[in-house]
């Protein structure tokens, strides 16, 4: 039966190398976010974990867990060489005061978190204070990562199908009363990167959900000025997993939905055949080798 299978193997020559990786890394959700058996976690890792680079506690679900058990899925995940990141929880901090971020910073170590992600949108702090706040992690032994959102307005969307030269076309309700400078939040994001962070995280569901249509110029303005080494883009969908993996490759760094790791892998890999179906349920034969 071997013969009939070519498994997936890791080197420089094929999609990116193995752990540790500094690029093509996949970082999960934990699906303790959800309400699932304490097993799940185990089970994804037993099989899939050469192809899990990290473990994300969204939505500071782990603020709800024991202590014990939290203590528990880190050790699991570092047993798989799995870095293990709390999600954007640091805001709820603040109200009191600089020194409990410092006290937050040295429970996470203790408790063997890798990472801190910091919310930027959410922290809605001056930028200053965001930059003492990395240089505060990284002094404390740990990694760092901002987070920041791109937002626009709905009504740029251009209309789907085809229409006559100087048809009506009904005006969309703004979505949004602000959006995002994309220059000054590459800008804010590469003064993180000097002071020390270790990547950049960029929710940009908004803008993904209509890149067949339109600023995929903000996606690519993003991964010129940061790169691929230090940004990573959070797909909320296989759809717009698949989008990053046309556009930008293998290497491309993503959050995703622990239900979306293997194919995801696939699509790394590009190891289903040409023309096969994608195991997303599109054809991808744009991607797959000959």
């Amino acid at each position: 039966m071997a013969g009939f299978y070519t498994w997936k193997s890791f080197n420089e020559e094929g999609d990116r190398p193995e752990k540790p990786r500094l690029f093509g890394v996949t970082e999960i959700r934990s699906p303790e976010y959800s309400i699932m058996r304490h097993g799940a976690l185990q089970d994804i890792l037993e099989y899939m974990g050469e192809y899990v680079d990290g473990l994300k506690f969204s939505g500071g679900s782990h603020s709800l867990l024991p202590r014990a058990f939290v203590k528990e899925i880190i050790d699991l995940a570092h047993k798989h060489d799995v870095y293990v990141s709390t999600g954007d929880w640091a805001e709820h901090l603040l109200r009191r005061g600089p020194a409990a971020f410092k006290q937050y910073v040295e429970e996470c170590k203790s408790l063997g978190f890798d990472t801190i992600e910091l919310n930027a949108a959410s922290l809605k702090i001056p930028e200053e204070s965001l930059l003492r706040f990395i240089r505060l992690i990284k002094s404390g032994g740990l990694k760092a990562k901002p987070q920041f959102s791109v937002k626009f307005e709905r009504s740029d969307i251009p209309t789907a199908g085809n229409r006559a030269f100087g048809a009506y076309v009904a005006p969309v309700q703004k979505s949004y009363e602000f959006v995002e400078d994309v220059d000054l939040l590459i800008r804010r994001a590469e003064r993180c990167l000097e002071a020390g962070a270790d990547m950049i995280m960029i929710d940009a569901d908004d803008v993904c959900k209509y890149a067949d249509d339109l600023r995929t110029d903000i996606i690519a303005k993003i991964v010129g000025r940061l790169g691929l080494e230090k940004a990573m883009f959070e797909a909320s969908s296989s759809n717009t997993s698949e989008w990053f993996v046309k556009r930008y490759g293998p290497k491309v760094n993503l959050f995703v939905d622990h239900s979306q790791a293997r194919n995801l892998e696939c699509l790394r890999g590009g190891n289903l055949g040409r023309k096969h179906a994608s195991v997303l349920g599109v054809d991808s034969s744009y991607y797959f080798i000959p």
